[in-house]
């Protein structure tokens, strides 16, 4: 009613609306309405006279958009969740990272990130495996983290027998031939070099904080290939590792945009009884460590273009406790960024560190919260960049910073970051891709999968005091402290640790004789 309101109303006065043989249309059919005084009064709220009523499309059951999880007789989980479209994302998630490399050398997973959809016993090469998937119209990618490794594949939804039967294949029956190996190890080494003289310091601060925070254990392993490994792995490391770590129980077929039986109908044709190139003989036992949380400092002098980045963090919780929605909440309250953002809506512009550092010391660089977190543990970071010479003041305002985490929270504020992070949550979902690694993840993590609805019910549950509690638990531990370029004027380790231990965060105060 109300559109055809306007419809009528943007006529130019004195026209009615006719067709080309002459005779008038409209919801007015007869009627010549020339002038304002003349209008129907026609209600834009009760339904029109003489108009059959609308029926309006009924939203299925919820049940239709439930993630499925179906446990297969060798422990192989197969996690699904319906979504319309004509493509689907399907992939294989292994619970295997380089937190389990302790007992091996050290950049077994970068390698086989790396050597993913190469030959295998049914396909010939990589360039065999991209012309099957082009028949589907379908890309294909690995992903490496500290503590997983996915295979994944979009496709049309049609050629998802084709799909599933390449996954098995590039997972359990990789030919890795010398050839691909060596093409690996060349591919490692240049990106190695790449890694370190890329103006972006964030991979590479980001590993230092890990080391910092879990000194030689789990996810403080390196995660990339130290350069003096990468001609220490070949196929026999390779084999040895995937034997204790690619078995059925430890993997999640997971797909998103395709019928969960017919997902698990291909799983039991391609996954089911399936011998592993490796062989199928007794495993080396698994690494089961829980991360051991440390602390300490990582530090790298180097020629960084006139900035210094410092990254200070302490331990959070793992995503399995119920603190990790606090902690999520206080991440995004933090906020923060490069001091050259456009700002505009939703661009974080009102966190702290834009509020309270950015925009009230225009000579930093950069001040930027991360939150990473883990099966075991967590890690909450802010990572800042200045000029070398102002490098004891950046760190007083980053440790001042963490200190008044822990005092009053806005309700503005506090707010506002729930608001965000409920919009960022949303809007992340709304990718296919997305929703398929959330699949993966949370069912290889927990067998099952919290939906966006009840995380966001739990996100508008946090309290001032949720916020308050946490950051002082984690207050009470020690800081982990990476630092990356010009470090004459870094502040000791000691220093740090005694200014995250005083009321106001400020540094212990330096008497020098000699200015």
């Amino acid at each position: 009613a109300g559109s055809a309101h306007l419809l009528v109303a943007r006529l130019p006065e004195g026209n009615t609306v006719r067709p080309r043989g002459g005779s008038e249309v409209g919801l007015f059919h007869g009627q010549r309405y020339s002038g304002g005084g003349a209008y129907p009064s026609v209600s834009l709220t009760c339904p029109l006279p003489g108009v059959p009523k609308a029926v309006f499309a009924a939203a299925e059951s919820r049940e239709r958009f439930e993630t499925r999880v179906t446990v297969l007789e060798n422990g192989l989980r197969v996690a699904s969740q319906n979504k319309f479209g004509q493509f689907c994302t399907v992939g294989i998630l292994v619970n295997s990272g380089s937190r389990h490399e302790a007992k091996y050398l050290s950049g077994i997973s970068h390698f086989l990130e790396k050597l993913a959809f190469s030959s295998t016993a049914q396909f010939g090469s990589k360039d065999e495996i991209l012309l099957t998937l082009e028949k589907h119209g379908g890309i294909c990618d690995c992903q490496a983290s500290r503590d997983t490794i996915m295979y994944a594949v979009s496709a049309d939804a049609r050629g998802l027998d084709t799909v599933v039967n390449l996954l098995a294949d590039v997972t359990l029956q990789p030919r890795l031939s010398d050839e691909e190996i060596e093409m690996t190890r060349m591919a490692i080494r240049f990106e190695l070099e790449d890694l370190n003289m890329r103006p972006d310091p964030e991979p590479l601060l980001t590993e230092m904080i890990h080391a910092a925070a879990f000194r030689d254990n789990t996810v403080g392993l390196n995660r990339f290939c130290p350069v003096e490994n990468t001609d220490k792995i070949d196929r026999a490391v390779l084999h040895s590792y995937l034997s204790s770590y690619y078995t059925p129980d430890r993997m999640v077929l997971a797909g998103v945009g395709i019928e969960h039986e017919q997902l698990v109908e291909c799983a039991r044709k391609y996954l089911l009884g399936v011998e592993p190139v490796w062989g199928s003989g007794r495993s080396r036992a698994v690494d089961r460590s829980v991360a051991q949380y440390t602390g300490g400092i990582v530090k790298v002098e180097k020629d960084m273009s006139d900035l210094t980045h410092i990254m200070i963090g302490l331990e959070s919780c793992s995503f399995l406790e119920d603190d990790f929605i606090p902690f999520a909440v206080l991440n995004m309250m933090m906020g923060g960024g490069g001091s050259f953002s456009a700002g505009g809506p939703g661009k974080g512009m009102f966190t702290r560190l834009y509020l309270n550092v950015l925009n009230r010391h225009h000579w930093m660089y950069n001040a930027t919260s991360y939150h990473h977190s883990y099966e075991d543990t967590g890690l909450l970071c802010i990572h800042a960049s200045a000029d070398p010479k102002q490098v004891r003041e950046m760190v007083e305002i980053i440790t001042r910073e963490f200190i008044l985490m822990a005092g009053a929270v806005g309700e503005v504020e506090l707010e506002r970051a729930k608001t965000q992070l409920k919009s960022m949550l949303m809007m992340n979902l709304e990718s296919r891709p997305v929703i398929f690694e959330d699949v993966g993840r949370q069912v290889l993590a927990t067998n099952t999968r919290k939906l966006p609805h009840e995380l966001c019910a739990l996100i508008s549950q946090v309290k001032p005091t949720d916020i308050k509690r946490v950051v002082t638990k984690m207050l009470h531990k020690k800081p982990a402290v990476a630092a990356l370029g010009d470090l004459t004027d870094l502040p000791s380790y000691e220093h740090i640790q005694a200014a995250l231990s005083s009321k106001d965060g400020r540094l212990p105060r330096l008497y020098r004789l000699f200015r």
